[in-house]
């Protein structure tokens, strides 16, 4: 995901906030550390592979933020305003102060170095020490892996995964999704000159997606790459084994604390659950230790609160949805339901009216 860029003021930043609209979807974080006048407001969509490891990041340091759920599905991602914040219009987006960052890895990296007070947990390690570069290599072995790829490869293609959570009808609705997409971002083009260049280069961005996470030949290519990727995990985690060999305390990716590599690690192991590839990845004594790994990360409480069980988060994406569309078209669904109402009571009329005809004809 590119990063956009700040604006040049902290007055341009503000002006830029209080046009947003209203957020009444915001929720907020718990949090173990006060940030008086540091308020932190993230944009990000709860089935965002990136929003999940950046909310993720920010539940393990136990921060205080605003959400604001950008829904992919109602293209909230495309209108003017976040387009305005982050000119990919991609999620997630963190605002804090003058401050608008918008690759997910800036973020948590702007959230580790921002946020240092007493009592805040560290998730990377003092710089030049040998758990920093441990934390930094996974961390980029793990963000390198292509995770919007096997996501709609799977989507399209659900014949290559086992026990996916995905419904049968996904590959249908994406496919539509797409071709409906390019066709708004087109017309938002044109309605909004100031953001043609953004709109236009997206438009470009999405259908070169389509051809490659549509491509077969090149999913394969990637799912065999991501089995030497996760051998490199299995033999790391079995190193944290041999260390520890007695019981006690259990270690993590990058050794008795939990860091951003996990915070990676954790998200990524999840959607690949999601998608239904962890039978091939861990599953049935495949990688034992990555197994035991994921059984353990899944009961952590910040990754409860953010990720919840695997087979709810069909759930936590399709009924905001839901809400927000019947929010959105309100005055049409009322009118709707009025009209049907006063129809089905008109023909129930009709109905005891030709009843009684009938009666007294007899």
């Amino acid at each position: 995901m590119a990063s956009g860029n700040p604006p040049e003021t902290q007055e341009e930043t503000a002006s830029l906030i209080e046009k947003l609209p209203e957020q009444d979807g915001h929720r907020e974080c718990s949090s173990v550390a006060e940030q008086r006048g540091n308020q932190l407001t993230l944009y990000h969509w709860t089935q965002s592979f990136n929003s999940q490891k950046v909310r993720l990041a920010i539940a393990e340091k136990g921060l205080r933020c605003e959400e604001y759920d950008v829904s992919l599905p109602l293209s909230e991602h495309n209108e003017p305003w976040f387009m305005h914040l982050n000119p990919t219009g991609e999620v997630p987006v963190l605002a804090h102060k003058e401050k608008i960052l918008c690759d997910p890895v800036h973020i948590m990296d702007y959230l580790e170095h921002t946020f240092t007070e007493e009592g805040t947990p560290r998730l990377i390690p003092e710089e030049g020490s040998a758990y920093f570069i441990r934390v930094q290599h996974y961390r980029e072995l793990l963000d390198s892996l292509q995770m919007d790829a096997y996501t709609h490869g799977c989507l399209l293609h659900p014949e290559i995964t086992v026990d996916s959570h995905i419904p049968a009808y996904a590959a249908t609705c994406i496919r539509t999704q797409i071709g409906n997409t390019q066709s708004e971002l087109k017309k938002l083009a044109e309605q909004n000159p100031d953001l043609k260049d953004a709109y236009v280069a997206k438009q470009r961005r999405l259908k070169s997606k389509l051809f490659d996470h549509d491509n077969m030949k090149y999913l394969k290519k990637l799912l065999d790459e991501l089995e030497g990727v996760m051998d490199q995990v299995e033999t790391e985690l079995q190193r944290r084994v041999e260390e520890t060999p007695d019981e006690g305390s259990p270690s993590w990716l990058c050794g008795d604390f939990f860091s951003m590599a996990d915070v990676s690690l954790a998200v990524t192991l999840h959607r690949l659950k999601f998608l239904g590839l962890s039978q091939r990845f861990w599953g049935e004594g495949t990688r034992v230790n990555l197994e035991t790994y994921y059984e353990r990360v899944v009961q952590r409480p910040a990754f409860r609160r953010v990720l919840g069980h695997v087979n709810n988060i069909l759930i936590s994406a399709v009924l905001p949805v839901a809400f927000k569309v019947a929010r959105k078209n309100a005055p049409m669904i009322l009118g709707t339901t009025m009209l049907i109402g006063v129809l089905g009571g008109a023909a129930y009329l009709a109905f005891l009216y030709m009843k009684r005809r009938l009666t007294v004809s007899f």
